[in-house]
């Protein structure tokens, strides 16, 4: 801190810490207490109150669907069943009730979905293991349901009654929700949760014999119980993607060490610009647009299994953007230089006397870098692992546009559907918010096992 005041000065020390901590707090800490925010409280749609109030506008509509097909019945029959709906909610007919030539059938009223749903024996939502609780049981509800037997007149009256009984009870579960504790860990034991199974006899034996089905078996993510087979399907997508991206970085790694030694240490000056240059000029081009070619090489008529055939190696297309392995070459491509920089800055301030003073030693080539160039070069090892790898567990584009659906889901997959494509964003939040804890102790396990510290970053520069 001292030399960084003697050199720029306290005003400009200053603003440059306030800059920093602002953008610690913009761009990491507040979004990450949102997101913990929201992991923490329960969706409004599963919420006892937003049940009731789903009853209420059942029942009104109901009521009033019926109050137009009782003034005008003539009207809907001539749809052939088809009710009038409501200005907020849409009455659908049902294909059973369905009439021709303008003739109603011998149903008191055509099918109405928000009809059917006008019970009080509505389901509450609670854990996934959890007995099955109704609204009427548990509030003390009788058990009101609007029959298409009855009477229009009674089916009203009942509609109303249901939704009179709904709107009470609403109101009471709103009042008596404010007062509550608000925050719940319900979103996190969706990720835990064990799902059910429909398998055969026959495939689970086949499923039972493969490996990854086992290694399920033997750390709990997959389990029989009462003869039904069951999974725990959010960490056995969480297990099976931090898996994947500890081998693309290891896979990258492997690749990556002998290019970052061949430019730094094993290469001329003026020959190394060139290497460089080879690696840098295909990231000029947009990351997606880098992914997408790569479909144009493995797709079934693509560059690598036309190439094949022609060659006469294969008679039919290998379904590359079925293999796993495929995702990982692709993850390697896309994020190659995160890993060799690190590494080469590093090794680019070897002294290079040590390694011919180590090789006049009679040390070989693997001792060599055994004893002098790898705990040189580890700082930038371990950041380039640990970018490479927090990339890796984060890729959407590449799983998703090189496997399109063929392949499991990665995490980063199943956050973004919990997001946008289900609207649960709370159970999303959750999600996201234990994957970024997961990853940072991963982190900091490898950082641990390397032995390097935050300082020791600093070489890397």
């Amino acid at each position: 801190m001292s030399d960084l005041i003697r050199g720029y000065g306290r005003g400009l020390v200053a603003v440059f810490f306030a800059a920093v901590a602002l953008w610690a707090l913009m761009l990491i800490i507040l979004p990450q207490l949102t997101m913990l925010e929201r992991a923490v409280t329960a969706p409004k749609r599963q919420l006892d109150s937003s049940i009731a109030a789903q009853l209420r506008r059942d029942a009104q509509t109901c009521a009033s669907v019926l109050k137009t097909y009782e003034a005008a019945p003539d009207a809907t029959a001539g749809t052939g069943g088809m009710a009038v709906p409501s200005a907020s909610q849409m009455a659908v007919p049902s294909a059973s009730t369905m009439t021709t030539g303008g003739e109603s059938d011998e149903s008191t009223r055509p099918y109405i979905l928000q009809c059917d749903r006008a019970t009080t024996h509505v389901a509450m939502v609670r854990g996934p293991d959890a007995d099955p609780v109704w609204l009427d049981e548990e509030f003390g509800l009788p058990l009101l349901a609007v029959s298409d037997g009855d009477p229009i007149p009674d089916q009203i009256a009942t509609a109303k009654d249901i939704a009179q009984r709904a709107d009470a009870l609403f109101t009471e579960l709103q009042s008596a929700e404010a007062n509550a504790f608000p925050y719940t860990l319900d979103n996190f034991d969706a990720l835990f949760a064990a799902r059910q199974i429909p398998v055969s006899a026959e495939q689970k034996a086949i499923e039972d014999a493969t490996l990854s089905k086992t290694l399920y078996r033997m750390i709990g993510l997959r389990f029989d119980r009462d003869g039904a087979v069951y999974e725990r399907i959010g960490l056995i997508t969480l297990t099976r993607t931090l898996v994947f991206a500890v081998m693309a970085t290891a896979l990258a790694l492997v690749l990556c060490y002998p290019i970052a030694y061949k430019v730094a240490l094993a290469t001329p000056p003026d020959r190394a610009v060139w290497l460089f240059l080879g690696l840098i000029i295909p990231y000029a081009i947009v990351e997606l647009m880098r992914v997408y070619a790569w479909t144009t090489i493995i797709d079934n008529q693509g560059l690598l299994n036309g190439m094949m055939q022609w060659l006469g190696l294969i008679s039919e297309p290998i379904q590359f953007k079925r293999m796993p392995g495929t995702i990982f070459v692709v993850i390697v491509y896309t994020y190659v230089l995160f890993m060799v920089f690190p590494i080469y800055n590093v090794m680019n301030t070897l002294d290079r006397n040590q390694i011919e003073a180590a090789k006049d030693l009679g040390a070989g080539a693997i001792r060599v870098h055994r004893r002098i160039i790898i705990p040189h070069a580890k700082p930038g090892i371990a950041v380039g692992c640990i970018a490479t790898f927090m990339l890796a567990a984060g890729a959407f584009s590449v799983p998703r546009i090189i496997s399109r659906g063929l392949q499991a889901e990665w995490f980063s997959q199943t956050i973004y559907n919990k997001f946008f494509e289900s609207e649960n964003s709370n159970i999303g939040a959750a999600y996201s918010f234990t994957y970024t804890l997961v990853c940072f102790v991963l982190v900091g396990l490898f950082m641990w096992a390397m032995r390097t510290r935050l300082k020791d970053f600093a070489r890397v520069q």
